[in-house]
């Protein structure tokens, strides 16, 4: 069996995906198409990138990964096929590349169009599922089109260190409303130290001095932090909508401040 997923910013009930998965099973054999989402907001790269940045290497190696976002077919949009750690990507030349974990990817080529006019209005229909059902069918990536060095690439954006202090970014609010930040498990211990913290959601307003394990080591309604599946620092209420209760968004900052040991003994007894 293989695997093509679909990664789009139509709406979900649009006959886009349903005319992609058509063409696939009509194209190819023994294929399954997985939806991974196609609610990603119109012409967002890096939300779709943190989607399938987080979601490709659970399938099986050799996977094709239909990127239909901000996919205009307008003249000079390039289309491309790459190959990243055993898993094919198709999508257009917009950056995503770049923000999908590899920053050294070389094996891309630009992809040649097919002798029919369907690609000029639906490129993903014309033109992505004709190179998916062709990785499938055994063929590789040079034979679809000339190699491309040139693509674009957008370079995710990092956390910052100052002093003690480190500045992050929301990059991501999941479906129950929580603030996924660019700061990782790993960078938080490193520079931490384990030394005692502040978390400055929104400026001062909202503090969080604890990472929890779990949600329900918090009570109904309160805030808290905490590092998720993708080890991650993920900003949440307990049963409500951080985004929502909080005014978060991406691009949303969130500040992590250590304190020596010492300075909050002195705090302490003053």
């Amino acid at each position: 069996m293989h695997f093509v997923t679909l990664t789009s910013d139509w709406n979900k009930n649009d006959y886009y995906t349903g005319a992609i998965k058509g063409k696939i099973y009509n194209s190819c054999e023994n294929v399954k198409v997985v939806s991974i989402s196609n609610t990603v907001k119109p012409f967002h790269v890096a939300e779709a990138a943190f989607i399938i940045r987080n979601s490709y290497a659970h399938f099986p190696p050799g996977s094709v990964h239909i990127i239909a976002v901000n996919s205009r077919p307008e003249p000079e949009t390039k289309f491309l096929a790459a190959e990243i750690n055993g898993h094919f990507f198709i999508t257009s030349d917009n950056g995503i590349l770049g923000l999908l974990g590899e920053s050294d990817t070389t094996n891309v080529v630009q992809l040649e169009f097919p002798e029919n006019n369907i690609s000029s209005s639906f490129p993903a229909l014309g033109i992505f599922c004709s190179a998916a059902c062709s990785i499938i069918k055994g063929k590789e990536l040079k034979a679809l089109g000339k190699p491309f060095t040139d693509f674009r690439q957008q370079i995710p954006l990092r956390a910052t260190l100052e002093n003690n202090t480190i500045t992050g970014t929301v990059i991501y609010i999941d479906s129950y409303g929580n603030a996924i930040t660019n700061i990782s498990r790993e960078l938080f211990n490193r520079f931490g130290k384990k030394r005692p913290f502040k978390i400055f959601v929104q400026s001062k307003h909202y503090v969080v001095s604890r990472i929890n394990q779990l949600y329900s080591e918090t009570d109904a309604g309160d805030l808290l932090a905490m590092f998720n599946s993708v080890n991650l620092l993920e900003i949440a209420i307990r049963n409500g909508s951080a985004s929502n209760l909080l005014n978060l968004n991406t691009d949303s900052t969130i500040r992590v401040e250590f304190t020596e040991k010492n300075n909050e003994n002195k705090e302490r007894k003053a």
